[in-house]
């Protein structure tokens, strides 16, 4: 349930994500660094022109009328980063578990004695700590 917002965000940082927004949809629809950089200054200029107001309900209308702007001219397929949410090598880094390094043939092992070393050791000191905090497993009853 990512939708609910369980924080207050401040105008401030609300004006930062929609610019942050704008801009990224800008990159996305237009390819060319010279026309994107053009168009991305001209936003900030916007952008700047009413960074002054001090009434809070004209800046808040501000706020929703960039939304809905950028609501009505975002890109139909956005650029998204690869190892972001929704990129296309998102999840495909595979971290093993800590238990693959147990199978490891000795000859891998010896090119790492110090590391092997000490994770034989700290692994007897997990068992010890797992073993005061819950007790020794008990043997089931056949």
């Amino acid at each position: 349930m990512s939708f609910l917002q369980t924080e207050i965000f401040t105008h401030s940082r609300r004006v930062c994500s929609l610019y942050k927004r704008a801009v990224r949809n800008i990159e996305a629809w237009y390819d060319q660094r010279p026309m994107f950089r053009y168009r991305a200054v001209l936003l900030r200029a916007r952008f700047d022109e009413n960074k002054n107001v001090k009434d809070l309900r004209v800046a808040q209308q501000l706020l929703d009328e960039g939304e809905k702007e950028l609501f009505s001219q975002i890109h139909y397929q956005p650029r998204q980063f690869p190892h972001s949410p929704g990129g296309v090598a998102c999840g495909r880094e595979v971290i093993p578990p800590d238990w693959v390094l147990d199978y490891w043939h000795p000859m891998e092992k010896a090119q790492f004695p110090e590391y092997f070393a000490r994770r034989e050791q700290r692994k007897k000191e997990y068992v010890e700590w797992w073993e005061k905090t819950y007790g020794k497993p008990t043997e089931p009853a056949h």
